[in-house]
């Protein structure tokens, strides 16, 4: 068990709050009432998975060990890969709203350099290599006869589930399925990705600190995806003195609720409130993230290059979830007006549109699934087939 687990067990975290009314969108917004802070404390995996298990991945040169979440006992597996810096826990309100839709498994995968997964060359990030090792979690896991497979792949993940099928180390695939990773937009935004990656804080002072971060910042717009979420993203470091995080970042980060009573209380009392937070982070352990993603930029252009072109070549049924039609290059708007795979907007979603919008992207993947009668919906769950 990790240090971040021990923690969250340790903390006695509350229940996960249930949803309102049932089927609303999770957690979305979350707002409290005049004068009530908003709970950014984290979550618990267990609050939306079932079980959690690390696998042995072995050969000729060692082992490696991949850690998945899973949930579900019957029906086609989703096998869901994350974007880049996130981790498997990025799926975790899409697993619970899915699970509750259609008979289906779940398997959410730390990919390599990611999450608590650990790997003997963890900077080692290319398509070729991560690809296969989703083939070697998939082969550990069934052997030879595995059940019938969706690939779900959000950005980077997306990218990994194309050339993961393109290669077919996976041979069951039933299906696949990206989301909000298009090459043409990709390949635009690697110019300026490094920019972005600088403006992130290098370090937090504690977990409930990244966790507000992610979701004033936009980075994710749903607080209750927020807090299980960005545990897998940041880790503890090794020394709050340590040359790898002089100082916690904490910029942009504001008590909203507060503003009013500070500017009634006067320029003294925030002074001493300041002092006193500054000598709090100190005693604290800071946070930092899992990745470094500048130094993952030599690997960048192998994930989209080319990837419209693999995808539309996959065999199997395609479904492409994209947060703005914008989104779309050529070679797959031609794609898409000969049928060559089902496409829905989600709007007024960021690109983390899987937990931005978690009920949505089941919604979308469950009217797939049984559109192609690759499993039977539960619980009176009713398609809508899009239009497009």
């Amino acid at each position: 068990m990790s240090a971040l687990e021990k923690q969250l067990h340790l903390g006695r975290l509350p229940p996960r709050p249930p949803l309102p009314g049932g089927g609303g969108q999770s957690g979305s917004k979350m707002r409290m009432g005049p004068g009530r802070k908003r709970d950014f404390s984290p979550v618990l995996w267990s609050q939306y998975f079932e079980s959690m298990e690390d696998v042995v991945v072995e050969n000729d040169t060692g082992k490696d060990t991949f850690r998945i979440y899973k949930s579900g006992l019957e029906g086609p597996v989703l096998l869901l890969l994350h974007g880049g810096g996130h981790s498997a826990l990025s799926w975790a309100v899409f697993t619970s709203a899915i699970i509750n839709r259609i008979q289906c498994r779940i398997v959410a995968l730390d990919l390599r350099g990611h999450g608590e997964t650990k790997v003997r060359n963890p900077e080692d990030l290319s398509a070729e290599t991560m690809s296969k090792d989703v083939g070697n979690v998939v082969e550990a896991l069934y052997g030879d006869l595995p059940p019938p497979i969706m690939l779900i792949g959000h950005s980077m993940g997306g990218a990994i589930a194309v050339h993961t099928a393109v290669a077919n180390l996976v041979p069951s695939l039933l299906g696949l399925c990206m989301i909000d990773v298009v090459e043409g937009t990709a390949m635009d935004a690697l110019n300026s990705m490094q920019n972005f990656l600088r403006s992130r804080p290098k370090t937090f002072k504690s977990l409930e600190n990244a966790i507000e971060w992610s979701v004033k910042s936009g980075q994710i717009r749903n607080l209750e995806s927020a807090r299980v979420s960005m545990v897998g993203q940041v880790k503890q470091c090794e020394g709050a003195a340590s040359p790898e995080c002089p100082k916690a970042i904490v910029e942009g980060i504001i008590e909203e609720e507060e503003e009013e009573d500070e500017d009634e209380e006067g320029g003294g009392s925030v002074n001493k409130r300041k002092k006193e937070d500054d000598t709090e982070t100190k005693k604290e352990h800071l946070y930092t993230w899992r990745i470094e993603l500048a130094k993952t930029e030599k690997y960048w252009d192998g994930w989209f290059r080319g990837l419209s072109n693999l995808f539309l070549s996959c065999p199997t049924p395609k479904l492409l979830l994209l947060a703005g039609v914008d989104r779309l290059d050529k070679d797959l708007t031609i794609g898409q007006m000969q049928g060559k795979f089902q496409m829905q907007v989600l709007p007024q979603c960021g690109h983390a549109v899987h937990e931005d919008a978690p009920d949505k992207v089941a919604e979308a993947v469950a009217t797939f699934l049984i559109r192609h009668r690759f499993t039977e919906p539960i619980g009176g769950f009713q398609c809508v087939f899009p239009a497009c």
